[in-house]
């Protein structure tokens, strides 16, 4: 299936050019490097040609000049071609960096509602392997682009001075290996770099996923079934790399007609100026060594833009989450949210940007300060779109959501997080220490008030076991972390960030009976003077709510069943 690009060609040049200004003094000598080390080939071509010609009194001219500019231009080349690949990757890694901490940013600002939406996978393979790929345009790309217009110039200069015939047979070859190739080849490429990119998206996801579900995939037997779906999109990766090598090596192959067809009429002008007797052999062979240096240069134009289209593919894709409109937007004029007297929905209807129908309809409900709210219902129902909405992941459609009276629309969503937070069904854990891991919704806190919600959330004894205490890596740890463990350190981070209102998505789900009991006991001495909302398929979570509504066909039902 052909895919419809988003972006122009132009479009992605210049705004890649555009975040390439930071490093712009980086690329600007790295150019002009790689303009003075082209030249230089030419010249140690051209002025070589002479001293030699010049030895054999063929032409005239001062010997001395000729070698030293033979060995200048000599000298040149090693000098400019490292000053051009180390200023250039200085750039290109600099921007690499500020591109990934951008990426971030952008995820931080469209989140969370984009990440439910994508394939977390892809995400993480735009991060680091198509940001990655944008390196060959910053560090490989710019200098070719100016290289490509000098070297033709002057060359059809060199040509002009000894005849202007020779210039004329050149135009039309650079014009081919220096406009039209390389543009027909980006533009009939571009398919197969958006393919390439994708197909391995893909395959490094269900490689990510298989990888984090081990575990599940060794205990139901799902390896060789896995295996075979990683077979089979690695066969789609490589049938993709097989269409980029014929692409790339097509685009290589054509050049070479052109240049060996404007030695040939070289040749075959000379022969013909030569018969009328206003020749200059001399001339002919330094206009085709010349020629030969700038087209060995040019000719590098074709291997830029073979990689180009998967940099251009690349660029594309990290382009659509930049412009991703958030699904919230923070209000013009946002206030600053109190303590939580009293939430409300009010007939709330919301659908899903990938479903057909709501998953809500004119929901309400009011839940005070203090209350512990429990919601349950059937899979799918909308049970945690109650919460995504609360936190406000997503706008409602149509109605409002009010704390204190005031539509959270019009609150700033700082404010809004700061006085909320939610413990999910699995507690994550960061490649960080305990303590770091504790203190994630308060990085100033003290070590005291660490070991003092580690203590209220039941989890210090435990802690106190670990090989460093509170210092020990999560990362070497983590998997040997029972639910229970992870919740509790997941409630003594709520405990720490201390705010007015708890919502608690499934939070015993992972749990058996014994270490269900002691969360809910945890949860009741704990958070006794915060507005709980707990949303379970159990009964047994709900058993110490103060109200418990059910959800059912988008609507919320039996209020004050409890």
């Amino acid at each position: 299936m052909k895919y419809r690009f988003q972006y122009s060609l132009k479009e992605m040049t210049v705004r890649l050019f555009a975040m390439a200004k930071p490093i712009r003094k980086y690329l600007v000598i790295s150019t002009l490097a790689s303009i003075i080390g082209n030249l230089s080939h030419m010249g140690l071509m051209g002025f070589g040609v002479l001293w030699i010609l010049r030895s054999a009194e063929a032409v005239g001219g001062s010997l001395s000049f000729y070698i030293f500019m033979t060995v200048l231009c000599a000298v040149l080349i090693p000098v400019c071609r490292y000053l051009e690949g180390v200023f250039s990757h200085i750039g290109a890694y600099g921007i690499l960096a500020k591109m990934r901490v951008h990426l971030f940013e952008i995820l931080e600002r469209i989140s969370p509602a984009f990440m439910i939406e994508r394939n977390q996978g892809d995400i993480l393979n735009i991060a680091v392997s198509d940001i990655e790929t944008l390196e060959f345009f910053f560090a490989h790309t710019i200098g070719p682009m100016f290289t490509v217009i000098i070297l033709p110039v002057t060359t059809l200069l060199i040509a002009a001075h000894y005849n202007p015939l020779f210039a004329w047979i050149l135009l039309p070859v650079y014009i081919m290996i220096s406009i039209v190739i390389p543009l027909a080849g980006l533009k009939l490429g571009r398919s197969i770099g958006m393919r390439c990119r994708k197909s391995l998206g893909t395959l490094k996801s269900k490689v990510l996923e298989s990888v984090y579900g081990i575990r599940d995939i060794q205990i139901f037997g799902y390896g060789k079934r896995k295996a075979e779906e990683i077979r089979k999109q690695n066969d789609e990766v490589s049938q993709a790399a097989h269409g980029m090598t014929i692409h790339r090596e097509v685009l290589n192959a054509a050049p070479n007609f052109f240049v060996y067809l404007a030695r040939i009429l070289i040749i075959a002008i000379a022969v013909k100026l030569k018969e009328q007797g206003i020749g200059d052999p001399a001339g002919t062979v330094v206009i085709s060594f010349v020629a030969a240096a700038s087209f060995s240069s040019t000719f590098s134009l074709t291997f830029v833009v073979s990689h180009l289209l998967e940099a251009y593919a690349a660029a594309e894709r990290f382009f659509l989450i930049e412009d991703t409109v958030p699904a919230v937007q923070e209000s013009s004029d946002p206030k600053e949210l109190g303590e939580i007297e009293e939430i409300s929905f009010d007939n709330v209807t919301f659908t899903y940007p990938s479903a057909s129908s709501p998953v809500l309809k004119n929901a309400s409900l009011k839940i005070g300060k203090n209350e512990k709210t429990g919601i349950y219902g059937e899979s799918g129902i909308g049970k945690s779109t109650l919460l995504r909405l609360l936190m406000r992941f997503y706008d409602p459609e149509e109605g409002s959501i009010q704390i204190n009276g005031t539509d959270i629309r019009d609150v700033s969503l700082h404010s809004l997080r700061l006085k909320t937070a939610m413990l999910e069904q699995e507690t994550y854990l960061f490649d960080a220490s305990v303590a770091e891991n504790i203190a994630f919704g308060k990085p100033e806190a003290s070590m005291d008030e660490i070991r003092t919600a580690a203590k209220r959330a039941g989890i210090a004894d435990f802690i106190e076991t670990l090989p460093d205490g509170y210092e020990t890596q999560m990362g070497q740890m983590a998997a040997r972390l029972s639910g229970g463990e992870r919740q509790r350190i997941g409630i003594a981070r709520v405990l720490l960030r201390n705010p007015d209102l708890i919502v608690m998505d499934e939070p015993t789900s992972a749990l058996d009976a014994f270490h269900e009991k002691e969360l809910l006991e945890t949860i009741r001495n704990e958070y006794h003077d915060k507005t709980v909302i707990i949303i379970s398929h159990r009964q047994s979570t709900l058993g110490d709510c103060d109200t418990i509504l059910q959800v059912k066909d988008g609507q919320i039902l039996n209020t004050n069943i409890a």
